[in-house]
């Protein structure tokens, strides 16, 4: 009996077990992710956080840091995931004003393996240089900051020491890099990761393409419809995208969101003489987004500035075997949906060339359909959940050489 504790001792010391408890390299690594909002904020960024946390919570120990937005710092489990909302004073624009941020970042990430910064977040940033955190520390990048001028001189210097300090930076795409005013000297840490489109959606896409892919082709006096999705700021181009459209014929034009141009996009409509070929939607149920999704004919992303940094939404559409017209930022946004294959591609701000990429995908019935099957095949193979998460958990992996 004694030599049998003596054995099992040995195969535990052997394989790395003490005392009943696993060795480092057996347990599950921590993570800590920080953004400046989670779920239920359902902005691009927040929904990519949310699909890492809720992606990858059975293989790591997963945590997430966030601002709330009110005073009061708030601890809840969303979807298994640990979530920490640290209090803050409101929000300056669109970012938090928090100090509890800051404390409640060098306590959480004091046993972190990885921690995950979404940027740009400038709190983020310099909440992670006083942590003085050990544990390696992966950025994604997901825009320049490009409006906020004023903002960036103060924002930059620490932005740069922030990026000094990151073992790698994750972008969506070469174009991220490519076009980025701030990325290029950190290139070589970069890792490119493509976003994937939400597995719900893809699964309501796949049974719609099933039931509807032996469906005929538009008959020629039915109008060709057109799907716009996003906020009515002025970095999306939604004043172009009305502007090309008036020149277009036989075509309506459904713009679904809301925003602070909401007003002056209605009046420009009826300015126009389209307000009979342009609905406004408002703010739709993910439901009846997914229903416009597979009705429309052709997605527009007219956006204008590379604050329009990849455009989940091209993605989204491109699941239900739609084209895409987009426009050549440089950014992202025209490495997803590809000029001639999946779509066609305009000069931001153009909106003759706008004009003429819309007819000609009214004009061309078969190409147009054909676009769009190439575009859900895009999809299928690049832009997968399943994908993003092993690649993000692979590089965890070798940055802790797990």
């Amino acid at each position: 009996m004694l030599q049998q504790e003596i054995d099992k001792a040995k195969l535990l010391k052997k394989i790395g077990i003490r005392n009943g408890e696993l060795s480092d390299k057996m347990k599950k690594m921590k993570v800590l992710q920080v953004n400046k909002l989670y779920y239920p904020f359902t902005g691009g960024i927040e929904r990519v956080a949310q699909q890492i946390a809720e992606g990858l919570q059975d293989k790591t120990t997963m945590k997430v840091l966030v601002c709330n937005e009110q005073k009061k710092s708030i601890s809840e489990t969303i979807n298994g995931v640990k979530v920490h909302r640290s209090g803050s004073l409101g929000m300056l624009g669109n970012m938090p004003v928090s100090l509890k941020f800051v404390f409640d970042l060098k306590r959480m990430a004091k046993n972190a393996d990885i921690i995950q910064f979404h940027m740009p977040f400038p709190i983020g940033d310099l909440a992670g240089i006083l942590s003085g955190c050990k544990g390696k520390i992966v950025v994604w990048w997901h825009s320049d900051v490009v409006r906020q001028k004023k903002l960036m001189m103060l924002y930059k210097p620490v932005m740069k020491i922030f990026l000094n300090r990151a073992d790698a930076i994750i972008v969506a795409t070469q174009g991220h890099i490519d076009g980025s005013q701030y990325l290029k000297p950190y290139a070589h840490k970069c890792v490119v990761i493509p976003y994937g489109v939400n597995p719900a959606i893809e699964k309501k896409a796949d049974e719609w393409f099933e039931k509807t892919k032996n469906k005929p082709e538009n008959k020629k006096d039915v109008p060709v419809t057109f799907l716009f999705v996003g906020r009515f700021v002025y970095y999306k181009g939604c004043k172009i995208l009305l502007e090309a459209f008036r020149k277009v014929k036989n075509a309506r034009l459904i713009m679904i969101g809301s925003g602070i141009m909401e007003k002056e996009l209605k009046e420009l409509a009826v300015s126009y003489g389209i307000e009979d070929r342009v609905i406004f939607t408002g703010n739709v149920s993910d439901d009846e987004l997914e229903e416009y999704f597979a009705n429309c004919d052709v997605f527009v992303l007219p956006s204008i500035v590379r604050s329009e940094a990849f455009g989940l939404v091209q993605i989204e559409a491109m699941a239900y075997g739609k084209p895409v017209i987009n426009t050549n930022l440089p950014s992202g946004v025209p490495y997803v949906s590809i000029h001639n294959e999946t779509g066609l591609t305009v000069e931001p701000e153009d909106a003759g060339g706008l004009a003429t990429a819309m007819q000609w995908m009214v004009d061309h019935p078969k190409e147009r359909i054909e676009m769009g099957k190439r575009a859900r095949l895009r999809v299928k193979e690049k832009y997968q959940i399943c994908g993003m998460l092993k690649n993000v958990l692979d590089l965890y992996k070798r940055l802790k050489d797990w």
